[in-house]
Order: C-alpha cells, then sequence, then structure tokens
C-alpha cells in the first residue's frame, strides 16, 4: 500500500491536464477544505474530486471488486472510505461549494469526461451570470 499515490496519479493527472487545456485554472489539494478536493475552482465555488474505482467503492464497476484475502479488513476499509468522502461532499455542499466527482473508470473516454466537466464548470458560469 505504500506505493498508492494519494496525489499526482495517473489518472489525476490526466484530468488535470484536460481541464487546463480547457483553459480552467485551479488550485490542488486545498487543505482547508474538507477532503482537501483534487481540483479547487475559487472563483467559481466549485471542487472536482479524481476517485479511484477500487478505494472509493465506485457502485457497479468492475475495478471496485473486494480483494480475496483478509476480506473483512478491506469490507471495513474501503467501506469507511466511501462513508468520509460523501462526509466531505455534504460538507463541502453545506459551505456552499459545488462537487462533482470524476471515477478512474470513466477516464477511459476523454470525450465523456471532457463534457462533462466542461457542463459542470459552465453551468456555473451561467448561473453566476444570471445572478448578476
Amino acid at each position: 500500500m505504500s506505493r498508492i499515490r494519494g496525489k499526482d496519479s495517473a489518472p489525476e493527472m490526466k484530468l488535470r491536464r484536460l481541464v487546463h487545456g480547457m483553459g480552467f485554472r485551479y488550485r490542488l489539494h486545498v487543505k482547508e477544505l474538507p477532503g482537501k478536493p483534487d481540483l479547487v475552482f475559487p472563483s467559481k465555488h466549485a471542487v472536482i474530486f479524481m476517485h479511484g474505482c477500487f478505494w472509493h467503492r465506485h457502485e457497479g464497476c468492475k475495478l471496485a471488486r473486494l480483494p480475496k484475502s483478509k476480506l473483512d479488513f478491506w469490507k471495513t476499509k474501503l467501506e469507511a472510505n466511501k462513508e468520509r468522502d460523501l462526509l466531505h461532499q455534504r460538507q463541502l455542499q453545506n459551505l456552499g461549494w459545488r462537487v462533482l466527482v470524476v471515477w478512474e473508470c470513466e477516464m477511459s473516454d476523454m470525450d465523456h469526461v471532457s463534457a462533462i466537466v466542461r457542463g459542470f464548470l459552465c453551468e456555473i458560469r451561467r448561473q453566476k451570470n444570471e445572478i448578476d
């Protein structure tokens, strides 16, 4: 487990390159926010989490299968991760932040991810314009 990266994983780097290429600028892993989101857009009051399917229990995903050994340990640990993620998302939403979760398995279709991210960030822009 010591080789598992918490930051700068290959899927996260791929997402960061995509978002930067779209012209959006962001901050990384802001520790003052619950869950230290991977990408933070302060002016848009939005965050994006890049979740690994195994570690964050992506439901219905083949990458989220349980290991065959030490099943009790893994089940407890991975479910706790999932609960903690939901808690952080609720906390962020209560603070007025919009939250998007991008899953590791989605990164195989970058056109799909690009559309999701663009829709998420541009929706914020539209809402802000409606308020102003």
